[in-house]
């Protein structure tokens, strides 16, 4: 009789751990590339709503992939809106691909950290950000009060390693010695730099002062994003203010950048996003059509070479050259944001080494861009 009773107590058992394992998967989502394109590295956002909105217990959430078993690094992005809004997946499609992901709770595995950004009060307010590729920066107000130093655009960090090195080379305070990880030898100036925009009236780019004021949005494991915030300045008459909301994701080389301008007297206001030219000749790419900027600077020494680009997914009235820099021109319009594409890389990176294989990443970047992607919840 007791044997039976535990042989009963040990099915029962076996059946509730059973049940509980089956408890543990909440859902599924399959994704669908409806593009005749593979895509590569791609952050997802699946919308935190509806069917997702019922998980309650993050801290115990793991998403697998349904095909490889394998869990995959997530984010639970909230655009600093102090709620979740969506869940962020990597992947790789090939050409009209579906894929699943399978919403479980379970034990996590560390979740590797591939961008990050942060305020560097330290080194005269800088704001510096970067991924496992490339690294940025955008210049504080502190700079202003040193003006052999100030500088208007967007700077880049070049990089060789994946993991995350800004703190570590604002510790050393040696940008412009490369240890093995990458260096600071782009020179920004009085220019856009690596794709910053300001406005572009009368033959002549309006610059802004620098940041004043900083929001952390959102900071890895997949992506970092942050907004800052310019205060009034004169264009042409106008005292206007602009706020720019930056991200960049995981193995991409672009930020995405959402300008919005304040104040503007007309319907549209002219702005430029520019990429600084160097002395020596370097290789140019103005693509007006699919909306590509992009330089293969001259090579730099041992340094090496950096490729700049930007790509524009409004589209832009006018690619040219002007006071060397290259300028794509676009009607910015009163009450709206408009958003683009900026970013470089380094050829002693090992990803892209010449000026073939990186305008050619700009247009598979493009296409990526425009791919849509269908969502289907799977209970």
């Amino acid at each position: 009789m007791n044997r039976i009773f535990l042989l009963f107590k040990q099915v029962c058992s076996l059946a509730f751990l059973c049940n509980v394992a089956n408890a543990q998967t909440i859902l599924s989502v399959e994704i669908k590339n409806n593009a005749p394109i593979p895509i590569n590295k791609k952050v997802i956002e699946i919308p935190w709503q509806d069917d997702l909105i019922k998980i309650t217990d993050t801290a115990r959430l793991i998403v697998i992939d349904a095909e490889s078993k394998d869990q995959l690094v997530f984010q639970l992005e909230t655009k600093g809106l102090g709620q979740i809004q969506n869940l962020l997946v990597q992947l790789d499609f090939k050409e009209n691909q579906t894929k699943r992901i399978v919403l479980k709770y379970g034990k996590r595995d560390d979740l590797n950290t591939k961008t990050y950004g942060r305020f560097i009060p330290e080194r005269k307010d800088d704001f510096a950000w970067e991924n496992n590729r490339i690294a940025f920066r955008m210049y504080g107000k502190a700079l202003e009060m040193t003006p052999k130093e100030n500088a208007y655009g967007l700077d880049v960090w070049v990089k060789r390693t994946e993991r995350m090195i800004i703190n570590e080379r604002y510790k050393r305070n040696e940008y412009h010695i490369d240890h093995g990880d990458g260096m600071d030898y782009y020179h920004v100036g009085f220019t856009l730099g690596a794709g910053n925009m300001m406005p572009y009236l009368k033959d002549s780019i309006w610059y802004s002062k620098n940041y004043t004021t900083y929001k952390v949005l959102d900071n890895g494991p997949l992506r970092t994003s942050f907004q800052l915030s310019y205060d009034d300045w004169d264009v042409d008459g106008q005292m206007i203010n602009a706020e720019k909301t930056i991200s960049l994701d995981a193995d991409q080389q672009l930020n995405k950048i959402s300008v919005r301008y304040n104040n503007i007297k007309d319907s549209t206001l002219p702005v430029v996003a520019g990429i600084v030219c160097r002395k020596a000749p370097g290789i140019k790419l103005l693509d007006e059509v699919n909306g590509i900027m992009a330089y293969w600077e001259p090579k730099h020494g041992v340094d090496g070479i950096t490729g700049v680009a930007c790509v524009f997914s409004t589209p832009v009235q006018q690619l040219f050259e002007s006071k060397g820099q290259l300028l794509g021109k676009i009607a910015f319009q009163k009450g709206e944001t408009l958003t683009y594409y900026a970013g470089a890389v380094w050829d002693k990176a090992g990803f892209i080494i010449d000026e073939n294989s990186w305008f050619q990443y700009l247009k598979q970047f493009n296409q990526e861009m425009n791919a849509s992607l269908d969502l289907k919840v799977i209970h």
